[in-house]
């Protein structure tokens, strides 16, 4: 059975791949990178900024897990550098954490089934935090 786990998300302002190279080459592991290019999320972005920029990547090893993206079309200020990644073990889990974390805050993606097929959504809380939740449908 998993367990509910957080993970800090880095966001960068283009640099995210070569942070995430230098992360992995002093931290050792493996890493994934997804551009933007042929997703979704690359609508709206010129061509050469799709394929150079992060939507997402990931450093594992062993018990760390580093996630991070480029900002895409939005800036990048003091405050929104990291967020707080929630990864949840259930359907009522990720209802329940999403609707008790975000009361009082600001949802900026309502909490729906995403392009890459797990339920996720994101919100600034009350005292000003991001969150990111995600349940993976398949690890289940």
């Amino acid at each position: 059975m998993h367990q509910l786990q957080l993970h800090p998300y880095l966001v960068f302002d283009g640099t995210c791949r070569e942070a995430m190279n230098f992360y992995q080459q002093c931290l050792g592991g493996e890493l994934m990178v997804q551009p933007f290019t042929g997703t979704p999320a690359a609508e709206g972005l010129d061509a050469a900024v799709a394929a150079n920029t992060v939507l997402h990547a990931s450093l594992k090893k062993d018990n760390l897990l580093l996630m991070a993206s480029d900002a895409g079309m939005q800036p990048v200020v003091q405050g929104n550098r990291v967020s707080l990644s929630l990864q949840c073990t259930s359907e009522e889990e990720i209802n329940r954490l999403f609707a008790q974390l975000s009361a009082g805050g600001t949802v900026t993606m309502p909490l729906e089934r995403a392009f890459w097929g797990d339920t996720f959504g994101m919100f600034t809380d009350r005292f000003g935090i991001d969150w990111m939740l995600n349940f993976n449908h398949s690890a289940a």
